[in-house]
């Protein structure tokens, strides 16, 4: 049964669930997931109601794209985004699944980024042939701005918009080849260049709005709002160490690297307040996220089976008002930041 609830997405027409699947594992990200094990984990999904899933080319060189469309292409309702801007040229030296770019698949692709407006053309026509799909209805261009590109940045900024990138984008939406267009991203001052440069559908920002980091509340939120632009959240655990917390020990990772002593101390007193409210310090992470007007979905990564049917659980949890509040009493929340609707707390 399906009882995840639906959300609108910009001006497209489309919605998507609030909860969506994040396809990167099944490009075998860090780790190889066997092909039985990533069917498992996305059939687990859309049975569960799961009904948008999310992936790209650079999620194991085409890997990931290929495992969604072959979980996908016979089911009706489900809404598929992939992204822009990284072409794959086939590379027969690759014959193994050694770790490259951070993921271990042995797909004979050799990545290099366009944003032009012919690259982006054609990154589109051979993601629907990876995908064995006839449509993608969401296509983001992937990973633009410095935080990725650093001093190449200006350069790929001129393919995308002088270069015509964002002309081609247009054109297959309002030709209807897909319903809408965004940018997905892990930084906030680039969605702000691009908004002025043209009018989005959606904006995937990962790690950038959550538990741990408000600094969207401050432009990037209010801007969407006023355009009718929606948000969607990936990265909901900042690279996970809202879903792991402090007291496991190894490394604990934040924004794809060790975390700081900063973030580590504040990641401490938020699962104090979560410990003392009985609250799952990643179902908070993810359910806080979504009490955003302009958020339609949050998107966290998912491997297996098993990963899926635990964040429903989490999405589903109860959280009670008084959680919230002490995180905000504490200065470890922002005190304009939405929360969800809550629980009352229950007595001891």
């Amino acid at each position: 049964m399906n009882d995840i609830a639906r959300r609108k997405v910009g001006h497209t027409g489309l919605t998507v669930t609030e909860l969506g699947f994040g396809a990167a594992s099944l490009g075998n990200l860090y780790q190889p997931v066997a092909d039985a094990d990533a069917r498992a984990a996305i059939d687990a999904a859309l049975n569960a109601g799961m009904a948008y899933v999310d992936t790209a080319p650079h999620y194991g060189r085409g890997l990931s794209e290929r495992r969604v469309g072959e979980a996908v292409r016979t089911r009706a309702g489900v809404v598929v985004s992939t992204k822009v801007g990284r072409l794959m040229d086939p590379d027969a030296g690759i014959t193994d699944d050694r770790e490259r770019d951070g993921f271990r698949s042995a797909m004979p692709f050799r990545m290099r980024y366009d944003y032009s407006h012919d690259g982006i053309l054609r990154s589109h026509e051979h993601s629907l042939q990876r995908l064995g799909l006839g449509r993608v209805d969401l296509l983001y261009v992937h990973d633009i701005g410095g935080y990725t590109h650093g001093e190449a940045a200006d350069d790929y900024w001129r393919q995308l918009t002088a270069g015509g990138g964002l002309k081609a984008l247009a054109r297959l939406r309002d030709e209807g080849t897909i319903a809408g267009f965004g940018i997905g991203v892990n930084e906030i001052a680039v969605c702000l260049d691009v908004m002025r440069e043209t009018a989005l559908d959606a904006i995937l920002l990962a790690g950038r709005y959550t538990l741990l980091e408000q600094d969207a509340l401050d432009t990037l939120l209010p801007e969407c709002a006023a355009a009718g632009t929606s948000i969607v959240i990936g990265g909901p655990y900042n690279s996970g160490i809202l879903a792991t917390g402090t007291k496991g020990g190894g490394v604990l990772h934040h924004d794809y690297g060790p975390a700081s002593e900063a973030v580590v101390a504040k990641v401490r007193g938020i699962e104090a307040v979560a410990d003392a409210h009985g609250v799952p310090l990643p179902a908070a992470a993810l359910q806080f996220a979504l009490a955003h007007p302009s958020v339609a979905s949050v998107i966290p990564g998912l491997g297996s089976a098993a990963r899926v049917r635990q964040t429903i659980d989490l999405y589903h949890a109860p959280i009670p008002a008084d959680f919230w509040a002490e995180l905000r009493h504490e200065g470890l929340l922002r005190a304009d930041a939405p929360v969800p609707a809550t629980t009352p707390e229950m007595p001891a």
